[in-house]
C-alpha cells in the first residue's frame, strides 16, 4: 500500500476540526442535560461567552480569569480560559479563515509565530487542567465530568500542537485521546450531548478520508462515518447548550465541503443575528453565497461587511477579509478593474492582517498587469516585498517584477 505523507494524514485527521474541538470547552449546565453535567452555574460565564463569540477576546480573557480565581479547582473553568487564549492566538496569527479549511490548503500554510509567553501560558493551562482531571479520575474512574474535561483539554492541545507547533504526531495522539474520552462519556451516559461534538467531528473527518488514508487512521485507532458525524453534529446544533454554537460553526465548515449550502447558510444566519459583532459569521455567509453561485448576493454581503467595519461595528477586528473575498469574486467574473479596486481596499483597513495584506497587494498587481498597467503592478509587487520577504506571495512578487503576470 502506498504510504500516506504524515503531515497530510495527521493534519487532516486532527486539525481539520479546528473550530470544533477548540470550541468544545464551552459545555455548560443546561436544561437538556442532567444537573450533574457541567460546571457550577455562574452568571459571569454567560457574560464571558457573549464577549468570546463576539470576538472581544481581551474582555473574555479577563472574565474567564476571574472565573478561574473563583473556581480554582474546576477543570471546566481552566478549559474555558485555555479556549479563549488559544483562539485569540489563532486569530492573531491568521489561522481563523474558514476558507483555508474548506479544502486542504491549510496543510502547507506557514503560520505566523506565536509569542513564547502565549505558548507557555497555553502549556501551563493544559498542565493545570490535566492535573485536576487526573485527580478526579483517580478518585472515580467513571467521573463523567472529569472524562469530558480531559477530552476537552486533550482536544485543545491537539489543536495547539498541530496548528501552532506543527507537531503532527503529538496532535494525533491528543486528538485520539480526546475522542476516546468523549466516547467513554457517551457510553456512561448517551444523554451527554456536548460530548458528541468531538466524536461527531472525528467521525466526519475520518469518514470523509480516501480509503488508503482510512486504513492508516484505523491503525491509529480511529474509525469514522461521515453520516454519523453529521448526525451527531446536527444533534448538538439543535440542543440548547453552549456547544450548539460550536456545532453550527463546524457544521457550516463541513456542509460547505459537501456543497449543502442552504443548511449551512441557515446556521450562519442564526449566528450572525445572535453575535452581530463577529464579522466572520457574516463573511462566511458571503463565502457560502459565492460558493453556491449566487454572486450578486455574495458581492452585496462582502460590501456589507466592509461597510460595517468602516462604521466601527467590528472595532479593530480584521474585517478586511471581506474585501479580499470581494476581490476574489470579481476576479472570477473577469472584472479586472473591480477586482483590483477590491484588493486595494485591504490597504485602507486599520492594521490589516499581514497575510491578507500581502495576498491582496499581490493580487492587485496581477490585475494591473492583466490590464497592462505595469507601473501600478510594480508598485503593488514592491509593497508585497516591503512586508515579509520570506513568504510565498513575496516569491511570486519577485517573479512578476522580472516578468509581468499572465494568466
Amino acid at each position: 500500500m502506498k504510504s500516506v505523507p504524515a503531515p497530510r494524514f495527521l493534519s487532516t485527521v486532527c486539525v481539520l476540526c479546528l473550530l470544533a474541538i477548540a470550541a468544545s470547552a464551552h459545555a455548560q449546565s443546561e436544561p437538556t442535560q442532567k444537573a450533574l453535567h457541567g460546571p457550577p452555574k455562574d452568571t459571569l460565564t454567560d457574560v464571558a461567552f457573549e464577549h468570546f463569540y463576539n470576538m472581544d477576546y481581551d474582555r473574555a480573557t479577563q472574565e474567564f480569569e476571574k472565573l478561574v480565581e473563583k473556581h480554582p479547582d474546576d477543570p471546566f473553568a481552566v478549559n474555558h480560559l485555555l479556549t479563549v487564549v488559544l483562539m485569540h492566538d489563532l486569530y492573531d496569527t491568521g489561522a481563523m479563515n474558514t476558507g483555508d479549511y474548506a479544502n486542504d490548503s491549510f496543510i502547507g500554510r506557514t503560520p505566523r509565530p506565536t509569542d513564547q509567553k502565549i505558548k507557555d501560558q497555553i502549556k501551563d493551562l493544559v498542565k493545570r487542567a490535566l492535573a485536576l482531571e487526573e485527580q478526579q479520575l483517580k478518585n472515580n474512574s467513571n467521573d463523567i465530568n472529569a472524562l469530558y474535561c480531559r477530552g476537552v483539554t486533550r482536544a485543545q492541545f491537539a489543536v495547539y500542537t498541530g496548528l501552532v507547533e506543527r507537531a503532527w504526531f503529538s496532535a494525533l495522539r491528543n486528538a485520539v485521546g480526546a475522542r476516546h474520552d468523549h466516547e467513554r462519556v457517551l457510553e456512561l451516559d448517551p444523554a451527554y450531548t456536548d460530548a458528541k461534538l468531538v466524536v461527531g467531528t472525528h467521525n466526519y473527518v475520518v469518514g470523509n478520508l480516501p480509503w488508503s488514508v482510512k486504513v492508516a487512521a484505523a491503525i491509529a485507532g480511529l474509525s469514522g462515518s461521515k453520516d454519523k458525524g453529521l448526525s451527531y453534529l446536527r444533534e448538538v446544533a439543535k440542543s440548547d447548550g453552549e456547544n450548539s454554537v460550536d456545532a453550527k460553526v463546524v457544521l457550516t465548515l463541513f456542509l460547505r465541503r459537501e456543497h449543502h449550502y442552504d443548511e449551512a447558510m441557515g446556521y450562519m444566519q442564526d449566528l450572525t443575528a445572535k453575535f452581530p459583532r463577529n464579522h466572520l459569521f457574516l463573511t462566511e455567509i458571503a463565502n457560502l453565497q459565492r460558493a453556491s453561485g449566487d454572486l450578486p448576493a455574495a458581492q452585496a454581503t462582502y460590501r456589507r461587511v466592509w461597510q460595517n467595519g468602516r462604521e466601527g461595528k467590528y472595532g479593530t477586528l480584521h474585517y478586511e477579509l471581506a474585501a479580499w473575498g470581494l476581490g476574489e469574486l470579481l476576479r472570477t467574473k473577469k472584472d479586472l478593474p473591480g477586482a483590483a479596486a477590491a484588493y486595494e481596499l485591504v490597504n485602507q483597513a486599520p492594521a490589516p492582517d499581514p497575510d491578507i495584506l500581502q495576498k491582496a497587494n499581490l493580487a492587485a498587481g496581477e490585475m494591473y498587469d492583466l490590464m497592462q498597467k505595469r507601473d501600478l503592478a510594480m508598485k503593488r509587487y514592491e509593497t508585497v516585498l516591503a512586508g515579509n520577504a520570506n513568504t510565498g506571495p513575496a516569491d511570486q512578487a519577485r517573479r512578476y517584477i522580472r516578468e509581468a503576470y499572465r494568466e
